[in-house]
């Protein structure tokens, strides 16, 4: 029987913490949902995230180890997301800079009846909180997000949260027509998404800075460059994504 909920974590090089991530998530899952499973899209780790992940894997069959070759964050959740099972699918990063509690903000919205098949966290929405995030990641943050909101996804606040929940059939529309690997990925998402007609909503989050951050600059400037091909790309109409208006 398929899992009520999926986590998908991308990896890479995460030996340090991805045990606690794991552990952190097997503790706060039980009460919130009632079957799930946790996907570890580990994408060409040169440390030993896998077999880390393996030795945890062995001891419960809901944890899956994805064994993906190195191509980049976006590829590693969209692989990570289509290879779930969840009616919901939750991707979260694995320093948890949301701590897994939020959880439940995601899923009161699901239980209200709300009409959406993505829910994205928000670190702008009303009731989210920032602790401690370092400057300059949150003035490259907004200045991408207001680039990004000119050009695709006007009216989305945040779109590089890591912690966004999809329904499977959301998961089916858009992930097989992802192409962005880098910091642009989420961009892509979003925009395919709204192509498609699926039904967006932003849920505040209480989110912890990271001075260790993954996010350098040089790939963050990379990203413009990227957002401006999803533009290019809407507007040629290369996406095979077509409009839906479905609501899963």
């Amino acid at each position: 029987m398929d899992p009520f909920l999926s986590v998908v974590v991308p990896t890479f090089n995460e030996e340090p913490r991805i045990a606690s991530f794991i552990a952190r998530m097997r503790d706060a899952l039980p009460p919130l949902v009632p079957s799930w499973e946790i996907v570890v899209a580990d994408d060409g780790s040169q440390d030993r995230t896998r077999e880390v992940v393996a030795a945890l894997a062995a001891d419960d069959r809901r944890v899956r180890l994805l064994a993906l070759p190195h191509g980049g964050k976006g590829q590693a959740v969209s692989r990570g997301l289509l290879a779930a099972r969840g009616t919901w699918r939750f991707m979260a990063d694995a320093d948890l800079a949301m701590p897994p509690e939020n959880l439940h903000r995601f899923l009161d919205r699901l239980h209200a009846g709300a009409p959406v098949a993505l829910l994205i966290g928000s670190r702008e929405a009303p009731g989210s909180r920032r602790v401690a995030e370092p400057w300059i990641r949150h003035a490259i943050g907004r200045a991408f997000n207001l680039f990004a909101q000119a050009l695709v996804v006007r009216g989305i606040s945040d779109t590089q949260c890591g912690f966004k929940l999809l329904s499977a059939s959301a998961v089916d529309a858009i992930c097989p027509h992802l192409t962005i690997d880098g910091f642009a990925f989420d961009v892509e998402m979003l925009a395919l998404a709204r192509r498609a007609g699926l039904p967006i909503e932003e849920i505040g989050i209480t989110w912890h800075g990271n001075q260790d951050s993954r996010v350098a600059i040089g790939r963050g400037a990379a990203a413009f460059l990227d957002v401006v091909r999803i533009w290019w790309r809407l507007r040629r109409g290369v996406y095979a994504v077509a409009p839906s208006g479905a609501v899963p």
